[in-house]
């Protein structure tokens, strides 16, 4: 059995993840940690759900019965969570949180001591530990080697200076009006704060979490009062975050929402022209449009694609000295300000660019034209290996001669075929999505 996904272990709050299930991957996750502990510390933060409660319970007694000490600091962004991990000198942070899933979902996510998110590694062992039952039992401990927990409702200001430090010193947000929307998420406190004390005029939508209203027709996955409420306002930019704020959508002052890659493609042109974006590159997912990457191609930068997840996003990051990555879904990473995404940042360094150009949002994020763009997914009996369908590689090349890209992968939890095809030639496109379509559907379902 598998408990890790692409980010982290997630599920519905009390069945797949009930506080059993969290208190024994928490003894679990404490048990790897002490192979390289140095503090006995493990920071935890959450978002605003109801069940994080439970959760946070369950892996403070977890984590406490084989000796280490907790620190809880209650609500906080992940990519807080990440920073206050290092700052704090831990030897991991964890981070109640489904993100942008409904409030009944929830999720726990691992970092380490640098504030890291875990390799598949590590995560590995983990589920290895977790599914040992004579381990567990005999790490458990008796006496003054019990750990403690304490909570700290302070931390919220290193992580407010820590944001205000990666917005330019000689830039203020004086007569800038924006609208943030925090998705009653986690973002509800820090969000504000930092605009304000930039200077900005802050309206704020979305910020009364209850524990059963974060995501709730609200943040990144909805953005439309958002841009309701830019036009009704006549703010500059609009700001909406999911539940964990490792994600942001923009919209500019005419309400309309940006595209991600067209916001990536704007910040990586400005960070060139600032002599910013070191050894010319960034980093994207396979799901990228390619017209995003022509457009990076004409100013002299590459694109580097990774799986889809923002830790392989990192990953590559590293791996080339990319300071800037993403996806288009809105988690973007800046490497010299953060270990993940962190909506917040992004959302200062695109007013930071916005104020650089002199231009309005709506002129500086639309640098490009997208190319048309098909996905589609089909339902298969069997998951053949795609390299051993006869006929697919020719059918590949057909399609990259005619000036296409395409993308076909199998879903990692369902029985689907995904198949993602774009390229200048919409009619193209549609012919060949007709022709992988029957294709398919001939081959994976004998």
């Amino acid at each position: 059995m598998k408990l890790f996904g692409t980010d982290g272990v997630r599920g519905l709050a009390g069945k797949e993840l009930s506080a059993f299930t969290a208190m024994r991957l928490a003894m679990a996750a404490g048990i790897y940690f002490r192979k390289f502990a140095k503090t006995n510390k493990i920071l935890v933060g959450k978002d605003t759900r109801r069940s994080g409660y439970m959760i946070e319970n369950a892996l403070v007694s977890g984590l406490t019965a084989v000796g280490y000490n907790v620190i809880q600091i209650g609500p906080m962004p992940t990519p807080a969570i990440a920073f206050l991990t290092e700052d704090m000198r831990c030897d991991a942070g964890i981070m109640i949180s489904a993100s942008h899933n409904p409030y009944e979902d929830n999720g726990i996510k691992f970092f380490d001591s640098q504030g890291n998110k875990l390799n598949e590694k590590d995560e590995a062992a983990i589920e290895e530990i977790y599914f040992d039952e004579n381990l567990l039992a005999d790490e458990q401990k008796i006496g003054r080697d019990i750990g403690s927990s304490k909570r700290i409702d302070d931390v919220i200001g290193r992580y407010i200076v820590k944001l205000k430090n990666s917005f330019p010193t000689d830039m203020t947000l004086n007569d800038v009006r924006i609208v943030l929307d925090t998705a009653n998420g986690a973002a509800y406190k820090v969000a504000p704060t930092v605009f304000e004390e930039l200077g900005a005029d802050v309206i704020v939508i979305n910020n009364k979490p209850n524990g059963y209203n974060i995501n709730d027709n609200c943040g990144a996955m909805h953005p439309k009062t958002l841009s309701e409420k830019v036009r009704e306002y006549r703010a500059d930019i609009g700001f909406a975050f999911d539940g964990d704020a490792d994600r942001l959508v923009v919209v500019d002052e005419k309400g309309d929402q940006v595209d991600g890659d067209k916001l990536i493609g704007a910040l990586a042109l400005y960070l060139k022209n600032e002599g910013k974006l070191e050894n010319s590159c960034v980093i994207a997912t396979v799901m990228s449009n390619q017209g995003f990457e022509d457009f990076l191609k004409k100013y002299g930068i590459d694109l580097i694609r990774s799986n889809v997840g923002d830790k392989y996003v990192l990953e590559e990051m590293r791996k080339h000295q990319c300071i800037l990555g993403g996806e288009q879904s809105g988690h973007v990473i800046f490497s010299d300000y953060a270990k993940t995404g962190d909506g917040l940042v992004t959302a200062l360094q695109t007013i930071a660019l916005i104020l650089k150009s002199g231009k309005k949002a709506s002129e500086v994020l639309n640098p490009f034209e997208l190319y048309p763009q098909k996905l589609l997914n089909i339902k298969v009996s069997q998951k053949k290996p795609l390299d051993s369908i006869e006929g697919l590689k020719e059918k590949e090349k057909a399609i990259k001669e005619e000036g296409l890209r395409s993308l076909i992968r199998y879903s990692g939890t369902e029985n689907k075929l995904r198949i993602l095809l774009e390229g200048k030639n919409a009619k193209a496109i549609d012919h060949w999505m007709k022709e992988l379509e029957k294709f398919f559907k001939k081959n994976l379902n004998d």
